[in-house]
């Protein structure tokens, strides 16, 4: 049987793969495992020393496990809130629902404020119709895939659910995303009062956050997608199409834009001439501004395999040092906590800065990159381009036995021939799908169709190869 959680929590279409009794399933599940490890089982009476809670009588002297609950604008959203409350209510946990805002929101509150469990109600950057839940710890970290097991091997187990004034009081405030404002504002180094931006917030989670932390901040601010109706999240807008963005920039004559996805931990950038910055040159610019400060640790940028070659490239022309890990932003905060690192992320946009936050933060993200890009008095363009990229292929190459991408003969062969052929100037990359029956060939070359040409060479090989 296929593992339920996937890289990030349990995904899938609303009303097949996610339902509101898997919902409250989970969360009933994850509430007792959070139990078992924490020692303090619902009606567990703990002295206080007269701090009270929220509580009512007569449990106010008791300690009980808190959970936050928060949604991105999925019209599924209050379902799934609804039914994840109901699942720890009922295992004795009391319950905040914290309404709309960003995922790295949910981590934040989660942490600052006293919670001993996060879960979010999202599905990133995927279309309306699909949802999914994640589980935070109280630390702010996303749940390792160990405590994940643990939780989906309890699904199905026989449970004594709580009862009487053991049942956890689920409460609703949603004044708490300010508080997550506040944090956003607080980060950063300058004012950026004189400063035009146009803001994509995908009619996601960032609708009303992202707008009023670059206003705060004395920007002027043109706001896109930020009317979410239920199921215009990530139509056509946000970080998967930032062509509308990228039109209104230059149209609006503005210094820069920002487009984040439906549940606002990625940030894309766009720069006054209408041209794309992506996650790679946004951790370019953002390293190289704190290894100037001294405030880049042990030197070093966290990055993946699908990093582009010519951020390597620069990162190694300026005495910063690369660390590669797998896809997913997950493996990217396990090496920098691993290494003590401080900085890493992806291309697509998760860019996690340890100092600030625990997760990839696409408004942190934004926040911090304008700061450079005022504090540098260079356009954003100019930063940009201290990181040229090289010409990327990605194909697809499907119905094979991925299994064998890493061991076959001919196409170990292949891929020799062609890294030898690139030399230092291009980089070859296969990767097998993680869901489907799909290799994923992957070069970079100085030119464009140097690339073409090595990228089709490989994939007609793997094809041939590895045909199921």
């Amino acid at each position: 049987m296929a593992r339920l959680f996937g890289t990030d929590g349990v995904r899938g279409l609303v009303g097949r793969d996610i339902t509101a009794a898997l919902a409250l399933k989970l969360a009933a599940a994850a509430a007792r495992e959070l139990e078992a490890e924490s020692g303090l089982g619902y009606g567990r009476a703990v002295d206080t020393g007269g701090v009270r809670d929220h509580r009512p009588e007569p449990v106010a002297e008791k300690i009980r496990l808190r959970a936050i609950v928060g949604v991105d604008s999925r019209v599924s959203g209050d379902m799934l809130a609804a039914a994840c409350a109901a699942g720890l209510a009922s295992a004795g946990v009391d319950v905040l629902q914290a309404g709309v805002l960003p995922t790295p929101g949910l981590a934040f509150l989660a942490k600052h404020e006293g919670f001993d469990l996060g879960v979010m109600i999202s599905a990133s950057h995927n279309p309306f119709a699909d949802n999914g839940i994640k589980f935070f710890t109280g630390t702010g970290y996303k749940l390792p895939d160990g405590v994940e097991d643990k939780i989906e091997a309890r699904l199905e187990e026989e449970w004594e659910p709580a009862v009487g004034d053991a049942v956890g009081v689920t409460t609703i405030d949603h004044r708490l995303v300010e508080h997550y404002v506040d944090f956003l504002v607080a980060s950063a180094t300058t004012r950026l009062d004189g400063m035009k931006v146009v803001l994509d917030c995908a009619n996601g989670a960032s609708f009303y956050v992202a707008p009023e932390v670059f206003r705060r901040l004395g920007a002027e601010v043109v706001s896109l997608a930020v009317q979410p109706s239920g199921s215009n999240i990530n139509q056509g807008v946000g970080s998967t199409h930032p062509e509308r963005l990228q039109r209104a920039v230059v149209g609006l004559e503005a210094d820069a834009g920002f487009a984040f996805d439906g549940d606002a931990d990625r940030c894309l950038a766009v720069d006054a001439s209408g041209e794309l910055v992506d996650g790679d040159k946004i951790m370019g610019i953002l390293a190289t501004a704190l290894q100037r400060r001294g405030e880049l640790a042990h030197d070093t940028l966290v990055l993946t395999v699908m990093s582009n070659l010519g951020l390597f490239k620069a990162m190694a022309a300026a005495g910063i040092k690369t660390v590669t890990t797998g896809v997913g932003d997950r493996y990217v905060l396990e090496e920098m906590l691993r290494g003590g690192y401080v900085l890493g992320g992806e291309q697509s946009g998760h860019v996690i800065m340890a100092r600030h936050a625990t997760t990839g933060d696409g408004t942190l993200t934004a926040v911090q990159l304008a700061c450079e890009v005022r504090s540098s008095r260079e356009s954003l363009g100019a930063l940009a381009g201290q990181f040229p990229a090289y010409p990327q292929v990605l194909i697809n190459v499907p119905n094979v036995d991925k299994a064998r991408a890493a061991s076959d003969p001919a196409v170990l062969a292949a891929v020799a021939e062609a890294e030898a052929q690139l030399g230092d100037t291009g980089r070859v990359l296969l990767r097998a799908s993680g869901t489907e029956p799909l290799v994923r060939v992957m070069v970079e070359a100085a030119t464009g169709p140097e690339a073409e040409a090595v990228a089709e060479k490989l994939a007609t090989v793997v094809a041939r190869h590895l045909a199921l």
